[in-house]
C-alpha cells in the first residue's frame, strides 16, 4: 500500500462520502478514492469544490467533514479563497492539496501550502514522513471536528503520495468530543436571565453544530424571551414562532432591532459576537452574557458581564435544568412579548409591502424574495444567498422554519460562494429543493460550475437577480445567463414580467424534480434600499 491508498482509506473510515476537487492530485488520478467507496466530484474551479465540501460539514452539523483535494501549485493557489471562506464561516473541512516534490518544497517560487494556508486553517501540516500518514490524517480530522470547526490542511508532496509504506497500515478514526460549561457559571447566568426585565437570546451557528435547537426553544419558552439569530445561525430557531425576531445582519427585520435596542440582558449562545458589518449591531446598554465553545471569542469585540465556555446544547440544557424551580411555569409575559413582536413586525412589513408586492418593471428584487417565500415548501428546502444585495434582500424577508434550512454567511463575503454551497447541500439532502440566490458579480465568478451540477446529476435551482451591475457600484455587466445555463446542459429561463415570475419559479422547481439543474434569470431594478438596523 502506498500513501495515496492509505489516505483514501483514512477518508473512508472518517465517514467521507465525497471527495471534491480538481486534478492533478493522485487521489483523483488513480482509482484509490473510488476503490475506497468515495465518490469523486470534479468541479470547473477549485474554489467551488471547497465550497461544496464546506456545505457538507455545515449541513451535517460536523458529523461529516467535507474533503477536498487539488493539484500542487496553481491548484492550491486557486483554492485558497475557498479555504479562507470556510475558516471565516467556521466550516469543518479537510483539505489535501498536493505539494511539489519534497526536495523542491522550499525552492522559490514554488507555492508552499504549509506556509500559505497557516493563517486560514485551524491546523496545517506537511506529510513528509510516509509512515506518519495515519497520525497526520487523524490530527487533521480531529482538529476539524472538535472545538470550533474550521479547515485542516495536510499538504502531501507529489513524490510522497506514491511512496510505499513499510508497515501494514491500520487506521483508527478520530472522535468528536463535547465539553459542558462550569456549573457555577450556569447558576450565575440563570440568575441574570431570571432577573432580567427584557432579556433577548441571540443564537449563533454553534447551536446548529451542537444540534441544540430543541433546547434553545425550551429555554426561550421557559424565560418567555424573544430569540434573534446570527446570519450563520438563521434557522436555529423557527421564524414562525411567536418569540422569533429573525436574523441579524447588514439588513434585518424591524422587530429584531427594536428588541435588541431595548434589551437589558443580551444572552449570546453559540455565537462569536464578532464585530462585522454582517453581524449583530450591539447597542450600548444591555449586559452581555456570552456562551461560546471558543474562549478566544470572549471579550474579543464585545465585553461581556459574564461568560460560559462549552457546547451550546449542553449549555442550553444545563440552563433549562437550572431554571427549573426558579421560574414559574407561566410567568405571564409570553403573550405580551409575542404581541409586541407582532405589532412591530407588522409596522415594519407595512413599510416594505410596496416593494415586496411591486408590479414595476424591471422587477423589484424584493418581489422575487416574496414569490420565493410564498412558493417554497419550508419543510423541504435548503436556501442560501450570495454576497452583497442577494444576501441583504433575502435574509430579512425569507422566513425559515426548519433547522439547517438556510445556509447563512457573510464574514468575508466571497462572491460565487452560494453555488458550491447549494450543490453540496443537494448531495447531503437529495430529497430537498436546494436554492442559491445570486447577482451579476457572483454569477460571473463561478457560473461555469453549473456544468458540474448537470454533469454530476445535482439538480439545484439558481435564482439570478440580474440588474447588469454589481450592487450599487458603477460597474456595468452584460450577458444572457439563461442562455449560458442552457449551453451548460441546464434549464434556463429569463423573466422580465413580474406577472410571470411565480410561474417561472415553479417551472424551475419542476425541472429540478425531473433531475435537471435550473437557472431562473430575473431582470431586476437597481434596488439600493435595505432594511438596515438603526440602534441610535
Amino acid at each position: 500500500m502506498d500513501v495515496n491508498e492509505a489516505i483514501a482509506q483514512t477518508l473512508r473510515e472518517e465517514g467521507v462520502e465525497y471527495l471534491f476537487g480538481f486534478p492533478s492530485n493522485p487521489l483523483f488520478d488513480t482509482d484509490s478514492a473510488e476503490e475506497a467507496g468515495i465518490r469523486k466530484i470534479i468541479t470547473r474551479q477549485e474554489r467551488t469544490a471547497v465550497h461544496m465540501a464546506d456545505a457538507v460539514g455545515r449541513l451535517t452539523s460536523g458529523d461529516r467533514v467535507g474533503a477536498f483535494a487539488c493539484q500542487h501549485g496553481p491548484g492550491t493557489e486557486n483554492s485558497i479563497g475557498g479555504v479562507a471562506q470556510a475558516y471565516g464561516e467556521s466550516a469543518p473541512i479537510v483539505a489535501i492539496p498536493a505539494g511539489y516534490d519534497l526536495a523542491k518544497t522550499d525552492v522559490d517560487p514554488k507555492f508552499n501550502s504549509l506556509v500559505s494556508y497557516q493563517s486560514i486553517s485551524k491546523s496545517c501540516e506537511q506529510l513528509a514522513d510516509p509512515e506518519a500518514v495515519g497520525e497526520t490524517m487523524r490530527r487533521a480530522f480531529s482538529s476539524a471536528r472538535n472545538g470550533r470547526p474550521r479547515p485542516s490542511v495536510v499538504e502531501v508532496p507529489k513524490d510522497v503520495f506514491y511512496t510505499d509504506l513499510e508497515e501494514e497500515f491500520e487506521y483508527t478514526p478520530s472522535k468528536a468530543r463535547r465539553s459542558g460549561p462550569d456549573p457555577a457559571d450556569v447558576e450565575t447566568t440563570a440568575e441574570m436571565l431570571v432577573d432580567a426585565e427584557r432579556p433577548v437570546i441571540f443564537a449563533g451557528q454553534g447551536v446548529h453544530y451542537a444540534k441544540g435547537w430543541d433546547a434553545l426553544k425550551e429555554l426561550a419558552e421557559t424565560l418567555e424571551a424573544p430569540v434573534a439569530t446570527s446570519l450563520n445561525g438563521k434557522s436555529a430557531f423557527p421564524e414562525d414562532h411567536p418569540l422569533s425576531l429573525g436574523a441579524a445582519s447588514k439588513s434585518e427585520p424591524g422587530q429584531l432591532t427594536h428588541f435588541v435596542r431595548e434589551a437589558d440582558v443580551l444572552f449570546g449562545i453559540g455565537c462569536s459576537f464578532t464585530d462585522t458589518a454582517y453581524g449583530l449591531t450591539v447597542p450600548d446598554g444591555p449586559e452581555i452574557v456570552h456562551s461560546t465553545l471558543d474562549p478566544t471569542d470572549i471579550d474579543k469585540d464585545e465585553v461581556s458581564s459574564h461568560s460560559l465556555v462549552g457546547d451550546a446544547k449542553l449549555t442550553l440544557e444545563a440552563l433549562v435544568e437550572e431554571l427549573d424551580g426558579r421560574v414559574e411555569a407561566d410567568r405571564g409575559r409570553a403573550d405580551d412579548v409575542a404581541a409586541e413582536i407582532e405589532e412591530v413586525r407588522e409596522e415594519w412589513l407595512a413599510e416594505w409591502e410596496p416593494k415586496l408586492t411591486s408590479d414595476d418593471t424591471p422587477i423589484n428584487p424584493y418581489r422575487v424574495v416574496r414569490e420565493l417565500d410564498e412558493i417554497v415548501d419550508k419543510e423541504e428546502v435548503v436556501i442560501t444567498h450570495d454576497a452583497g444585495n442577494p444576501r441583504d434582500f433575502l435574509a430579512p424577508f425569507f422566513e425559515v422554519t426548519e433547522p439547517l434550512s438556510y445556509i447563512g454567511w457573510g464574514k468575508t463575503t466571497q462572491l460565487g460562494y452560494g453555488l458550491g454551497l447549494t450543490m453540496g447541500a443537494k448531495l447531503v439532502h437529495p430529497e430537498k429543493l436546494c436554492i442559491n440566490v445570486w447577482g451579476d458579480g457572483a454569477i460571473g465568478m463561478t457560473a461555469l460550475d453549473l456544468e458540474t451540477a448537470a454533469r454530476e446529476d445535482i439538480p439545484i435551482l439558481s435564482i439570478h437577480l440580474s440588474n447588469f451591475e454589481m450592487a450599487s457600484y458603477d460597474t456595468p455587466f452584460g450577458g444572457h445567463w439563461a442562455d449560458v445555463a442552457e449551453g451548460l446542459n441546464c434549464y434556463g429561463e429569463r423573466v422580465e414580467d413580474p406577472d410571470e415570475l411565480g410561474a417561472a419559479i415553479e417551472r424551475g422547481i419542476e425541472k429540478t424534480e425531473e433531475g435537471t439543474p435550473a437557472l431562473i434569470e430575473v431582470i431586476t431594478s437597481k434596488e439600493t434600499e435595505l432594511s438596515r438596523p438603526d440602534l441610535e
